[in-house]
């Protein structure tokens, strides 16, 4: 399948948005082809298999970062893959929610 630049825009805009607002490295979040990203406070992952692992598809990640997905939603439908302490992004997701 093509990689759609405006998609991978997208999804790196939002997984560099996640960044600032979860700052840390030990979750890793992954929306392959587009990118992974460390995110989260907590012990540093440094060399192979992180110990937390959110994975998710393109459409699922930029509904959750937009509000029109909840976690729970995404979880319970298999749409996500998140696994590992702190993988659970529910506190920071919708990106841009108003505080």
């Amino acid at each position: 399948m093509p990689v759609d630049p405006q998609v991978r825009a997208r999804v790196k805009a939002s997984l560099a948005r996640l960044q600032e607002v979860a700052p840390g490295r030990s979750v890793e979040v992954r929306i392959p082809p587009y990118a992974a990203v460390q995110a989260v406070a907590g012990l540093t992952h440094r060399r192979g298999t992180p110990s937390a692992v959110v994975e998710t598809d393109a459409d699922t990640w930029l509904a959750l970062a937009d509000g029109s997905l909840t976690w729970t939603e995404a979880t319970a439908s298999g749409r996500l893959i998140a696994s590992g302490e702190r993988s659970d992004l529910s506190p920071w997701l919708p990106l841009d929610r108003p505080d």
